[in-house]
């Protein structure tokens, strides 16, 4: 699907993968594999609160493993939640680490390994390529369909003294496994379901139509495009739809996959300041941003971008490129109304007097904006922020 002819690349894709129903009972041939003896278990705390967490805990357990737990994970953690972490690995022993829940938990899990072999505070990394040593044995179990976090090598946090949000970058981030169970996704409830399956579907349209995109990466983001955009809905309106949740499940690794490989774009570079400033969810930003960037990125790629309608789903037959285009934006607002996202940053109560800010601080997350399909002025985020302060319209 590329249009490019003139590309090259490398990849990197370390994580080994076990994906099913039923396969979190393998957890404890996994850690042995890694070389584990007694793991952090770094879970989301709401999992524990709705006894979410038994699926995990009862392999080990039954298995005779010894294990410690730490659940101090935000919504949007802060660096604090990695070093307290460590310190909460260190004072256990504990030799390997095993990240559950969403992207949250997994990426303090990358973090806590990566400080425990490297040494010092969560902030010193900060950056791109900036870890020399490999972490701990990192097994990440993602109980959500969303942020492809079990196979990519970022970890994102807030950074408290600077009230920014930025990652870690770097190889040694990729975790050592992964297990995918979509049986773990099922009681997930349907705002949480809309708002990581539009995050897992951003992953993949931005990687789609990054300036770094090439055939392996498009492989990935063209599945995983299809796989959510026919799943999502059934997901969201029947939790208990395995088949949905496995596609879903499957959907968001794929697309973890191609964010990994072409990067992400605008859209999450938009989406940091309303994590930074205002503590919105990564998803439930990405998904109300999406359609107006997507918007402004029309003419940066119009033929992909048309391309798009059809995996979304869209009989575009007979269209020109502009109008079939269009009809990808038309649904995904469709999409959002569908999944009871709102339609607006004014429902979200995001002052409109801190735009300049915001975009100010979008124009610092250098990859994602370097990877995007056009290339934006702090007067072209500004209006885009303007434009989801306003909403969809009749969409």
């Amino acid at each position: 699907m590329s249009s490019n002819t003139n590309f090259s690349f490398s990849i990197t894709q370390p994580t080994e993968i076990h994906f099913g129903a039923g396969r979190i009972n393998n957890l404890p041939q996994i850690i042995k594999k890694a070389g584990g003896k007694k793991p952090l278990l770094v879970i989301d705390p709401g999992l524990i609160a709705a006894g979410r967490d038994t699926a995990v805990r009862a392999p080990l357990e039954e298995n005779g493993i010894d294990f410690a737990v730490y659940d101090h994970i935000d919504p949007e953690p802060g660096l604090r939640l990695a070093d307290e972490g460590t310190r909460r690995a260190q004072e256990n022993s504990c030799d390997c680490v095993i990240g559950v829940g969403g992207g949250s938990a997994m990426d303090v899990a990358k973090a806590i390994s990566i400080l425990l072999t490297n040494g010092g505070r969560a902030v010193d990394y900060l950056g791109i390529d900036k870890i020399s040593k490999p972490g701990v044995p990192k097994i990440m179990v993602p109980t959500s369909a969303g942020t492809g976090a079990e196979v990519t090598f970022t970890a994102v946090f807030i950074n408290e003294d600077t009230g920014s949000k930025g990652g870690m970058n770097g190889d040694p981030l990729y975790p050592d496994f992964a297990v995918l169970d979509p049986e773990l996704t099922i009681s997930l409830p349907p705002h949480v379901t809309a708002t990581t399956g539009i995050d897992a579907l951003t992953h993949a349209l931005e990687a789609y139509t990054s300036i770094q995109a090439h055939p392996i990466s498009e492989m990935y983001s063209v599945r995983a495009i299809t796989l959510i955009a026919e799943n999502i809905r059934a997901a969201y309106a029947d939790g208990r739809n395995i088949e949905a949740r496995t596609n879903m499940l499957l959907g968001s690794l794929l697309g973890g996959k191609a964010l990994a490989i072409a990067g992400v774009g605008l859209v999450h570079a938009m989406a940091y300041p309303l994590g930074g400033m205002f503590g919105i969810a990564h998803g439930l930003a990405n998904a109300v941003l999406l359609p107006f960037v997507i918007r402004y990125n029309l003419i940066g790629n119009l033929e992909k971008h048309a391309l798009l309608a059809g995996m979304l789903g869209q009989d575009v037959q007979g269209l020109s490129l502009r109008d079939a285009a269009e009809v990808t934006i038309e649904e995904l607002h469709l999409l959002n109304r569908d999944l009871g996202v709102p339609s607006s940053l004014q429902a979200l109560a995001i002052p409109a007097d801190k735009f300049h800010e915001m975009a100010e601080i979008a124009l610092t997350v250098a990859r994602p904006v370097e990877n995007n399909p056009r290339q934006p002025s702090k007067d072209d985020i500004v209006a885009i922020y303007q434009q989801a302060m306003a909403g969809a319209g009749d969409f």
